[in-house]
């Protein structure tokens, strides 16, 4: 479904300022024909390779400007785009338009999504369009087949050996990488996982580094483990950080025991932390209504379903009433509390 090879030009500035942090800033290759793919997006690319290729500038369905690079980042290349306004982004990364300083703080915030195993939801980029004052990120997982947590070999289901060191790549990425490409509100990260991307979330970077981003929010679609590291300075984020849970009714049978264990665990935190059943259900809900398989949250596809999501993200995370058009549900924003035990078909 996605083929490779694309020739294209060396990002010099970038290597220059970012040294050892950025080792390559690449483009987009030759774009694939998907009628899903509501962004021309790319032909895939391995994770890692190299050689003498510069950034690829494109429009996004908004008509923000999406920049798409890769960053070498802890010895590993991380590929990426950002979407947001053209005057949002720094001089450094040669983006028509950008006229910010690096490192300058913005005044919109950011939403950065991991893809599911295979990379579809990087190609597709459904948090593409700014929504809620967010503009949007994706990051292709540093693996040979594009699963966030195992960097070699084919998928091993939800053992994700090389979590802790992706958690730390994606945490190194937000804080060092990206405030070199654009300018951001660095008090207003949110974070959105589909499928595989909700593993390495949940599994590994929100215990180990949510402390980082504290009153922000987790939108986990499709996927979720309970924490596969230390949590590390929860106090720091499980009073103030919105934690959704959205599955379907006929979700994965490897994700049907996983599911609950994940929402018991993150309750958990909070009632250690001292919160009532109440400040619980208000930052951490979850809904499966939908009869759709995996990530079928609008009961038709796989890619729909996830965007339908996207979508609806402001109005699920940021303040909404949860009420999504497309699942037969008053609000997907039912509280965790008594709603553990999710039910499936």
């Amino acid at each position: 479904m996605l083929s490779t090879k694309s020739p294209i030009l060396f990002l010099s500035s970038f290597l220059l300022f970012l040294g050892c942090l950025i080792g390559s800033v690449q483009a987009l290759p030759q774009q694939r024909n998907s009628g899903n793919n509501r962004n021309a997006g790319g032909t895939r690319v391995g994770a890692g390779a190299t050689g003498n290729q510069a950034a690829r500038i494109s429009q996004a369905t908004d008509g923000s400007t999406i920049l798409d690079a890769t960053a070498n980042v802890n010895g590993v290349n991380l590929r990426f785009k950002v979407s947001g306004p053209a005057s949002q982004f720094t001089t450094r990364a040669n983006v028509p338009g950008g006229n910010q300083q690096p490192g300058t703080q913005g005044q919109l915030g950011i939403n950065v999504l991991l893809h599911g195993d295979g990379g579809q939801s990087f190609f597709d980029f459904p948090n593409q369009a700014v929504q809620g004052n967010l503009m949007g990120v994706v990051i292709l997982a540093p693996s040979e087949n594009l699963l966030w947590g195992q960097r070699t070999g084919p998928p091993q289901g939800l053992t994700r050996d090389d979590g802790a060191a992706d958690a730390q790549a994606v945490n190194d990425f937000i804080q060092q990488v990206l405030p070199q490409v654009v300018a951001f509100d660095s008090s207003n990260v949110f974070f959105t996982g589909v499928s595989g991307g909700s593993l390495l979330l949940s599994g590994f970077f929100m215990p180990a580094h949510l402390a980082s981003f504290p009153g922000t929010g987790v939108l986990l679609m499709c996927g979720a483990l309970e924490p596969q590291v230390d949590v590390v300075n929860a106090s720091a984020f499980i009073g103030n950080s919105r934690i959704h849970f959205q599955s379907t009714k006929d979700e994965l049978v490897s994700l049907q025991a996983a599911l609950p264990a994940s929402i018991l665990a993150y309750e958990s935190l909070a009632v250690e932390a001292g919160l009532n059943n109440n400040q619980i259900g208000q930052l951490q809900t979850v809904d499966n209504t939908p009869n759709g398989g995996h990530c079928e949250f609008d009961e038709q596809g796989f890619v729909s379903g996830i965007q339908l999501i996207a979508d609806n993200f402001a109005n699920i995370m940021q303040g909404g009433d949860g009420q999504v058009d497309g699942i037969n549900a008053q609000t997907v924003l039912t509280p965790v509390v008594g709603n553990e035990d999710l039910v499936f078909a």
